[in-house]
């Protein structure tokens, strides 16, 4: 979406090199940056963002610092504490739980000020014509009569949402709120489960590496601690000795775990990313993405994890 959609709508985006270095992020700045992106605990990788540092870098240039804790959720961390501007979530996983509505959120801090940069968001400090010449940084900013700053967030409803028409149906709503009735049960279960199998799975003879940040043997190890240290998600990877057809092997071997290219269901997942839903890359683009022929992603649900271990040792058994 980034490299090839976002482009046909007139938005640029540059990607930064190494994304563990602040000083990368600040290296990608732009004259028209407009915003940092990124995922609070990234898919495939389980790597954690430096929250704080990358916040001081967004915000020493002038820029929001947006990010995506779908794998997270705010159960695990609350990036806004970190000093994130707004967070968004694919509600349609661990929010709701059972990957039956596709939902997503915009959550706004309300800490950022638009109108200390006026050249650089043009949208929030010039009259909207939709809506009676509104000028958003300045009706609904910091410092406006409603003691709150709303720019951000009623400029997406009152212009985005009407025009686009991003808009969750009444049923989908209904849906995730009843799956956020539960999300703190099933997100101790969900941590639970992920830690007790990430460290089952490194003392596999057939398992080359394993890709969980809340592992002391993790490069993210420290971060996850001081950002998710009730265990950073469930949606872990792992390389698999014998490479591609023996990750083929594993996931087509496995019962309970359901194949499909979903994550944060209450019912174990699982999915070969090479072969599915990474396989439109090429091999060096793969594996700038984390991709690599013998990776295994795993959802980790709820089920009892002697089951889920189970069937995963038959997955190894039909991969040898």
């Amino acid at each position: 979406m980034f490299h090839y959609t976002l482009p046909k709508f007139g938005i640029e985006v540059t990607f930064v090199d190494n994304p563990d270095d602040p000083e990368s992020w600040q290296a990608a700045v732009k004259p028209n940056t407009k915003a940092f992106f990124g995922e609070t605990i990234a898919n495939p990788k389980n790597d954690i963002l430096d929250i704080e540092a990358i916040a001081k870098v967004a915000h020493k240039n002038g820029v929001p610092l947006i990010v995506d804790n779908t794998v997270a959720t705010p159960y695990t961390i609350r990036p806004i504490e970190y000093g994130a501007d707004v967070v968004v979530h694919s509600a349609t996983k661990f929010l709701s739980g059972h990957g039956t509505s596709v939902v997503g959120a915009i959550v706004d801090a309300g800490k950022f000020d638009y109108a200390q940069h006026k050249d650089r968001f043009p949208g929030f400090n010039q009259p909207d014509p939709s809506y009676h010449g509104l000028v958003y940084a300045d009706a609904l900013g910091v410092g406006s009569a409603f003691g709150a700053n709303l720019s951000y967030i009623f400029k997406i409803r009152l212009t985005l949402l009407r025009d686009i028409g991003a808009a969750v149906s009444p049923f989908n709503a209904w849906l995730l709120a009843q799956g956020l009735e539960t999300l703190s049960l099933r997100i101790e279960r969900h941590l639970s489960n992920a830690k007790t199998l990430a460290t089952w799975l490194e003392k596999q003879p057939q398992v080359e590496k394993v890709n969980y940040a809340s592992l002391p043997s993790s490069p993210w190890y420290k971060l996850a601690t001081k950002y998710a240290p009730t265990g950073s998600g469930s949606v872990l990877s792992f390389e698999i000795k014998g490479g591609i057809e023996s990750g083929k092997k594993f996931v087509e071997a496995l019962k309970l775990h359901s194949h499909v290219a979903n994550i944060g269901d209450v019912r174990s997942l699982v999915i070969h990313p090479a072969s599915t839903t990474h396989s439109q890359l090429s091999p060096a683009e793969q594996l700038t993405a984390g991709v690599t022929p013998g990776l295994i992603r795993l959802s980790v649900g709820i089920e009892n994890i002697e089951d889920i271990k189970a069937d995963i040792t038959d997955g190894f058994a039909a991969a040898k």
